[in-house]
């Protein structure tokens, strides 16, 4: 990154030049002026590439106007502000019309000159931390949901109404790894569309946090509040106003702590710990939990009341297992996401058995299982297609406990066989479903290369 911000003056007026760019370099700027190759001016701005160009209306032989169009033309990005003896409203509405940020009209103030610089930089600048912010919320707000089972197609459905609706208080339930902050983060974008998404979205989970600084975290304190509180805080309540807060794993709260989280649900305010004033709010609440709601509500877990305000508004997240139908789809979702991320170029698919093995599989990690194995795949290995071997052998051989002996059980026949017919026949096998590539075999007997090649050797099975 630059030290300095870099002002191009073209104009053919060397007075004016000389008097701003010695002006605007006491200010702390590179300056670059330009009085003649005016038919030059798109290319230096692309190669030097100055953080704002001052330009001239009026240069010999050519328009500042025709200049700010071939710019626009060629698409060279920069923040242009106009010269101009000419304080005609005309001139400068056709000047912001091709994208003009601004124009100084002759003779300058150069206290004016100084303060519009000094904007057009700082707006520059936030408009790169907006496109910034827009980039990484993407990112994190901005997955849909992937499947097309009718489990998630309905609920897909359920949540677009219940989202154009802007209900204030919402419940997800399901298993653990299913997706529900996603489900929450898909909420979200949706009741803020028409505020390009920017309002606040903040996520607290409630197992995180012991019961005192929850409430701290949740509503605040004012100053003097208790031992260390030098300054007042405020709470993600009033950091989330007028956007939604996630109340993750609600059935961990406390039950004191769930009363007073009832009280802000039916009142739409807060007070602050050690606060007197009560302080509104306008905000979504949407609250997760991975357990059974007739479990928590009966061992007194959750309030009863608390469960009811949430509950006019439910939404289940089924489990993975109970929509196999779109596990092929998430694992090729998740491994373009892997492979662009950590740049693994080579690794492009699936192979059926594969994916025929990841279908089988129960996933009692449901989505989040799903991901990290194809995350540390596409991360380990160096194959263009995912192969049955590259799986965890939990997925692959489900019913196998660590410490036995493998799922599969060979029956000997009444009348014997021959051991060494069997060994030959199985490498056989192998070599032929590997196509003859002897690395990929002996990972299927799971012997080592140097141990296939003897027996291949041995039984004179080479081609």
């Amino acid at each position: 990154m630059r030290d300095k911000k870099r002002i191009f003056i073209v104009d053919d007026d060397e007075l004016i030049t000389s008097m701003l760019s010695k002006f605007l370099e006491k200010q702390g700027y590179e300056v670059r002026v330009e009085t003649e190759a005016f038919d030059q001016i798109p290319l230096i701005i692309e190669s030097w590439s100055p953080d704002v160009v001052l330009l001239d209306i009026f240069l010999p032989g050519r328009n500042g106007i025709e200049i700010l169009g071939e710019l626009n033309r060629q698409n060279i990005q920069t923040q242009v502000i106009m010269l101009t003896s000419d304080d005609s409203a005309e001139s400068a509405v056709k000047c912001m019309k091709l994208g003009a940020v601004d124009y100084l009209t002759k003779p300058f103030n150069l206290d004016e000159v100084k303060i519009i610089i000094r904007n057009t930089i700082e707006k520059e600048k936030l408009t790169h931390e907006v496109k910034y912010l827009r980039r990484v919320y993407s990112e994190l707000f901005e997955k849909d949901i992937i499947g097309e089972s009718s489990l998630i197609e309905d609920l897909k459905s359920k949540i677009e109404k219940i989202a154009r609706a802007r209900v204030p208080s919402i419940l997800i339930t399901g298993e653990s790894g299913t997706g529900k902050e996603l489900i929450a983060r898909r909420i979200h974008r949706i009741m803020n569309e028409e505020n390009s998404g920017c309002m606040p979205f903040i996520a607290v989970n409630c197992t995180a946090l012991p019961e005192p600084l929850l409430e701290s975290e949740l509503f605040g304190y004012e100053k003097g509040a208790f031992t260390d509180a030098k300054d007042g805080k405020k709470g993600v309540f009033e950091l989330a106003n007028g956007g939604t807060i996630l109340l993750d794993e609600i059935g961990d709260m406390k039950p004191n702590l769930q009363a007073k989280l009832l009280r802000v649900l039916e009142g739409r305010a807060i007070r602050r710990i050690g606060g007197q004033k009560e302080i509104l709010i306008d905000i979504t609440v949407i609250a997760t939990t991975n357990k059974e709601l007739r479990d928590v509500v009966e061992k007194g877990e959750l309030r009863v009341d608390l469960l009811h305000r949430l509950n006019t508004f439910s939404l289940f997240v089924p489990a993975l297992r109970d929509r196999r139908e779109d596990i092929p789809a998430l694992a090729r979702f998740f491994l373009a996401h892997f492979a662009a991320k950590y740049k693994n170029r080579k690794i492009k698919d699936i192979s059926p058995e594969a994916l025929q093995a990841l279908y089988s599989y129960d996933w009692p990690g449901n989505v989040r299982e799903l991901r990290n194995v194809i995350e540390r795949i596409v991360v380990l290995e160096n194959s263009e297609t995912i192969m049955p071997w590259h799986l965890p052998k939990e997925i692959t051989h489900p019913n196998m406990n660590p410490q036995s002996t493998p799922a599969y059980k060979f029956i000997l026949p009444d009348n014997g066989l021959s051991l060494e017919d069997l060994e030959k026949d199985l490498i056989r096998q192998a070599l032929e479903k590997t196509k003859n590539n002897k690395s990929l075999a002996a990972k299927r007997l799971n012997i080592s290369y140097d141990s296939l090649r003897y027996q291949i050797k041995k039984f004179g099975l080479e081609r």
